[in-house]
């Protein structure tokens, strides 16, 4: 017996390693061996440097330093996605679990991970191991439901987008056809598009070097996530990996970032890879069919099992007979009867695949190449290089579809016409690369308008290609950057906080006019609201944390549209230009009016005035590091300017009340933030909102946070010599 498995067989009997005993000798002494391959650098802001005598060996170190930083966001994230959020969170969530095992369950994910290729293998094996061996040497840890991550559940959680495609799925509609007494439902908005939702999405820019005061191709990474969503990393090896920039909790790849040669930054896309289907089905012999090409084909079945937490802490469980047809899973059932099937992207491996190469590519073509694995249903991608090209891809799964059809609109499922016709391959999705313009730029909106004048032609392609509308952050961007001919970060950094609201170009002047109309009017308003129009007419939309202005133009904005919200139509988006012309068509004068005497009452019962500064109400605060937040007003909180993406702010802060507060705290929008020059050798800065540790007791809990509410950024720390000259902390893991 070695001296090192006595030493394991001793530790092992501790009581205070009971955790570990979940795990054996063999798999300790195994990872315990990996560990020794791996470092982990952490520099003066707690940034972890993990390098690896191989991919699997920095894959291994990533997911120890993720685990130490914020283990809860790493087992909630996979808690979500493979479907067992019931099992902590009760009653309330079986049918989020539902909609998730729906379209991809772990009987099905590890039959994929036996099939993987070896590489794959190697990382997968890795992810479970470093996380696993996180869980042994931190025995008073206490996991709220996974006490060992298995290595087929990436497959689950493959993309790195927020929600993930499934998210489109609503909720409710799943509810009414799988409850206990089915119901039918014309049409309901998706969970992303609630009413009451922040918007989100992420900015991309990417500079060519003709607008490069350098010469270097130029990049701007700005995601705009749910705060503490993703961390900052590097990940190193031997075998030619060293990937910089933000990592979903739980995920083995850099997802939003750069390497050394090439930089990769996601915004979400509204290009329409999915498809909803219309079923006529049948009932023979207690058995359903669907219709399709005039024939009947029998409706698959399955039965799935949802456990649940119930009131006393016990698991109960609710079984579902779930149906498919070729087309997808059933996931409602429409006014007539037609029962309602969702297509989507289901290549779980390739899309790990294409999630992971990228991070290796060396230039345009080889990231091309990577693409050509079509497993990205969810983004947009904005891309920069050391030679110097800059391109732009709208989504990348793209199924080929007949063209008659209406396809933003659910089809009829019996008409073999409707069915995919393949994908589309790379070169055929609207892209550009090295536009006339000089330069890049997506803000989830079109993109016909991503190069200015050099912006692909939408007649050249489908029409289900491309469905986005314009929004103002958009509008606000191309401005921006069409107005300088040289750019360096600093420009760059300028340029991507921007401070003018563009959504308040039409809407301050309605609500002018129409405060005017009733000004002249019988019964004019008097007093405070009159001062107050007059700050409004006055403001050059700016954000600015002493503008009073902006205080009621955002108060008064969200009055407004909420009020609009309640006359629209089902096919209208909530977050585009067109919304906009709405609410100002759609509200009288009187109320335009009324809803700005009722903020300025709202902001006087609240704060004893309404000429508040918006730095006074709208602030960064972080008090706890769980996933769900507490705010509080008498503890200290951090003034901020910049302001919601629904009113085309470039820098996005998402901010509301909590139950026992008046002023309000960020909690969504800008996150990681990154600007990098790709030159001969790699420049570049960042930010994150906070820091990169959720415990409170570390200084890297907030010590980014004055750089954050400033719009100000940290010098990257990439080449190793100056890693080491900045290191806090050098050790492999588990010690």
């Amino acid at each position: 017996m070695t001296r090192a498995l006595l030493i394991l067989l001793f530790l092992g009997s501790l009581p205070v390693l009971g955790q570990a005993q979940a795990f054996t000798p063999a798999e300790i002494v195994r990872w315990q061996q990996q560990a020794r391959q791996v470092t982990i650098v952490r520099d003066k802001w707690g940034v972890p440097h993990v390098t690896g005598k191989t991919d699997a060996d920095a894959v291994f170190g990533l997911l120890y330093a993720q685990c130490e930083d914020d283990f809860a966001r790493v087992e909630d994230n996979y808690i979500v996605n493979i479907g067992r959020l019931a099992e902590v969170e009760g009653e309330a969530a079986i049918y989020q679990d539902l909609r998730a095992r729906l379209f991809l369950d772990s009987t099905r994910a590890i039959s994929i991970y036996q099939k993987s290729p070896a590489w794959m293998k190697q990382l997968l094996n890795a992810f479970a191991d470093g996380t696993n061996f996180y869980l042994y040497s931190h025995p008073t840890v206490k996991p709220r439901l996974l006490r060992r991550f298995q290595p087929w559940m990436p497959l689950m959680f493959s993309e790195g987008s927020i929600g993930g495609n499934i998210s489109v799925v609503p909720l409710e509609r799943l509810k009414n056809f799988y409850g206990s007494q089915r119901k039918s439902t014309s049409w309901v908005r998706p969970d992303f598009e609630r009413p009451d939702r922040e918007p989100v999405g992420s900015n991309g820019f990417a500079i060519a070097p003709a607008k490069s005061a350098s010469g270097h191709a130029l990049l701007l990474i700005n995601p705009h996530t749910s705060f503490y969503f993703r961390p900052e990393v590097q990940m190193t090896s031997e075998a030619g990996l060293n990937a910089y920039g933000a990592v979903t909790w739980g995920q083995f790849f850099v997802y939003q970032g750069f390497n050394q040669h090439c930089g990769w930054m996601h915004t979400s896309s509204f290009a329409d890879s999915m498809d909803e289907y219309l079923e006529t089905v049948e009932k023979k012999d207690d058995k359903y069919q669907y219709r399709y090409g005039g024939k009947l084909r029998p409706v698959q079945t399955a039965v799935i099992s949802i456990a649940y937490k119930q009131a006393d802490g016990s698991l109960g469980r609710r079984q579902f007979t779930t149906y498919r047809t070729h087309h997808g899973p059933v996931v409602g059932q429409q006014a007539d009867n037609k029962w309602v099937t969702v297509r989507m992207m289901d290549t779980p491996l390739e899309a790990l695949e294409q999630s992971y190469l990228r991070t290796k590519a060396t230039d345009y073509a080889s990231f091309r190449e990577v693409m050509k694995l079509n497993g990205n249903a969810s983004n947009n991608t904005v891309f920069a290089d050391s030679k110097g090209t800059i391109a732009y891809w709208h989504g990348n799964f793209m199924p080929r579809r007949d063209p008659q059809f209406d396809w933003s609109m659910p089809v009829d499922g019996s008409n073999p016409k409707t069915d995919w016709q393949g994908l589309h391959k790379v070169e055929e999705i609207v892209q550009v690369k090295n536009p006339g313009s000089g330069w890049l730029q997506n803000c989830n909106a079109t993109p016909f308008t991503v190069a200015g004048p050099s912006s692909p032609a939408r007649s050249k392609y489908p029409a289900y290609m491309a469905p986005d509308a314009e929004n103002y952050r958009g509008i606000n961007a191309v401005r921006v950057l069409s107005r300088k001919t040289s750019f360096t970060l600093d420009t760059l950094i300028a340029a991507a906080k921007d401070p003018y609201l563009a959504g308040f170009e039409d809407l301050i002047p309605a609500l002018a006019k129409d405060f005017q109309f009733v000004l002249d009017s019988a019964d004019p308003p008097q007093g405070d609201v009159v001062e107050a129009m007059k700050l409004l007419r006055g403001w050059e939309k700016r954000y600015s944390k002493t503008s009073v202005a902006q205080t009621l133009a955002i108060y008064w904005g969200e009055k407004i549209q909420k009020l609009a919200r309640t006359r629209v139509t089902p096919d209208m988006r909530l977050d585009n230009l067109s919304f906009t012309a709405f609410v100002i068509a759609k509200t009288t004068p009187t109320e335009k009016v009324a809803a700005l005497q009722e903020t300025l009452d709202e902001l006087t019962r609240d704060f004893g005035t309404w000429r508040m500064p918006w730095g006074e109400v709208n602030r960064f605060q972080r008090l706890t590091g769980n996933i769900q937040e507490t705010y509080d007003d008498t503890k200290p909180s951090l003034p901020v300017a910049f302001t919601s993406s629904a009113w085309g702010s470039l820098a996005a802060f998402g901010a509301k009340t909590a139950p026992n507060t008046k002023k309000r705290y960020g909690y969504v929008g800008n996150s990681f933030i990154a600007v990098v020059e790709f030159g001969p050798r790699i420049k570049a800065r960042s930010v994150l909102a906070g820091g990169n540790s959720n415990q409170p007791a570390s200084p890297h809990f907030t010590d980014q946070a004055g750089l954050y509410v400033e719009e100000n950024f940290k010098d990257v720390l990439f080449y190793p010599e100056d890693v080491k000259k900045h290191a806090e902390r050098t050790y492999s893991p588990g010690q």
